[in-house]
């Protein structure tokens, strides 16, 4: 199950990412960027999914005892949380380089199913240890939690950018001092910011010399479009 999710999720962010590097057509004059936190939000209920099927599972296991289990499955556990925590920094690294929700959720996939193992592990070599086969089921209680907790802070940030969110404060005062840094450029009347995808859309009011003439006021305009 852990492997099936892996796969589909990584699908959907793939898709998600594709269609929002689409260009702007008639139908979307915005273009797709929405696709990208859709894409972490798909992801981040898939891991809340997960937690819940995790959970019931464990409640049941604790309920109706059953044998130990094998003591190899130690081996497998330790190479998942090792292969996996390596993905896990992998991906966050070019998702906070290309400033994406969904390549950031992904990433937290990877490091769900290694808190998992690693909680399976421990889990297992408790009850082989102490011969109570529930502390497996315990352990993978605890696990579903930490996952459902990774779900719910991946969800927040793709439903704030679904929600049109202005960015972080330091990336609207750029914008801002770049605008400011133009010759001719007097103010900044108005600046509305927010994110798209991999893009942001600037609404950006500034403030000039009334005495310009509309082609000044068209040439300045473009200015300031190319430094920001």
């Amino acid at each position: 199950i852990e492997s099936m999710l892996d796969i589909f999720g990584s699908l959907v962010v793939v898709g998600g990412l594709r269609v929002a590097a689409m260009p702007p057509d008639a139908d979307h004059p915005y273009g797709h960027g929405k696709a990208e936190p859709i894409a972490a939000a798909a992801v981040s209920l898939f891991l809340l999914g997960a937690a819940v099927g995790l959970a019931a599972m464990s409640l049941l296991e604790i309920r109706h005892p059953h044998h130990a289990p094998a003591p190899f499955t130690l081996i497998v556990l330790l190479g998942v949380v090792v292969v996996k925590e390596t993905l896990f920094r992998s991906v966050l690294a070019v998702g906070a380089q290309v400033q994406s929700g969904a390549v950031r959720a992904d990433a937290w996939h990877h490091r769900s199913d290694a808190i998992t193992s690693g909680a399976a592990a421990v889990g297992i070599t408790v009850a082989l240890w102490t011969k109570i086969p529930e502390a497996d089921d315990w352990a993978a209680l605890v696990a579903a939690g930490v996952i459902a907790i990774n779900g719910v802070l991946i969800l927040r940030p793709a439903l704030e950018e679904l929600m049109d969110r202005a960015p972080e404060l330091a990336v609207i005062e750029r914008i801002a001092a770049t605008a400011k840094a133009v010759p001719g450029v007097l103010a900044i009347e108005k600046l509305r910011v927010r994110r798209a995808g991999l893009s942001l859309y600037v609404d950006l009011h500034v403030q000039a010399e009334p005495a310009l003439s509309l082609h000044d006021a068209h040439v300045l305009s473009g200015r300031v479009k190319s430094a920001s």
